[in-house]
């Protein structure tokens, strides 16, 4: 349902990826508002809400099914040396909140299996373990996120500024602001997908006994 005025208007996004015999499915969809904004079914995303210009939005689409593609190849890579026997479910949620007072909320969330796996500190940008004790594969997905500033200060930038302006510009308690762009609005879904690149590296190569 939309938010009321007493509540925290969001935009969340919901990135899942299942892989089971070297294939990998991957679903996911965005809400601004409580409004389904984008969609992703397979490596087909579709913007719901008119967000970005046609043009640029084809660019987006080419980039999120060019990135799904090739995670897809690598996690077939992986599985021909190292074939896993069960099914591992990976999910990412992430999104900010903005509060009647102005001030504003960032998050990202990992799960694998159902269980929290790591967690994103927006304000210093960095990727904190969830997966309960020392577990190799938690520590290597972790290590890698680190690396890349796609994974640090891009998908910091995009949960403290671009996500919170997009908010502040539906805001009723705000005013409505001028129309800018939304180009970097599906950056998020494939910083999404950047995270899972490290964690199904991790996952293959420590179920192998060698991080």
């Amino acid at each position: 349902c939309p938010a009321s005025l007493a509540a925290p208007l969001a935009f969340t996004m919901l990135q899942g990826t299942r892989i089971s015999e070297g294939s990998s499915v991957f679903w996911g969809n965005a809400s601004l508002d409580g409004q389904l904004s984008h969609l992703l079914e397979g490596i087909n995303v579709t913007q719901v809400l008119p967000l970005e210009p046609p043009d640029a939005w084809a660019r987006r689409q080419r980039d999120v099914t060019t990135y799904l593609r090739y995670f897809d190849q690598l996690v077939k890579v992986f599985s021909k040396e190292r074939p896993i026997n069960y099914t591992q479910s990976l999910r990412c949620h992430l999104g900010c909140r903005l509060f009647p007072n102005g001030t504003a909320h960032s998050f990202y969330e990992v799960t694998l299996n159902g269980t929290a796996f790591l967690t994103f500190h927006v304000p210093n940008a960095t990727w904190e373990r969830r997966w309960p004790g020392r577990d190799a594969v938690a520590t290597f997905a972790e290590r890698e996120l680190m690396k890349y500033p796609e994974t640090t200060r891009d998908l910091q930038h995009f949960l403290n500024t671009t996500c919170v302006d997009l908010l502040r510009a539906q805001s009723p308690w705000m005013g409505k602001q001028s129309s800018r762009s939304h180009a970097p609005l599906v950056l998020g879904l494939i910083l999404g997908t950047f995270a899972l690149l490290g964690m199904a590296v991790g996952i293959f190569l420590c179920t192998g006994g060698s991080c």
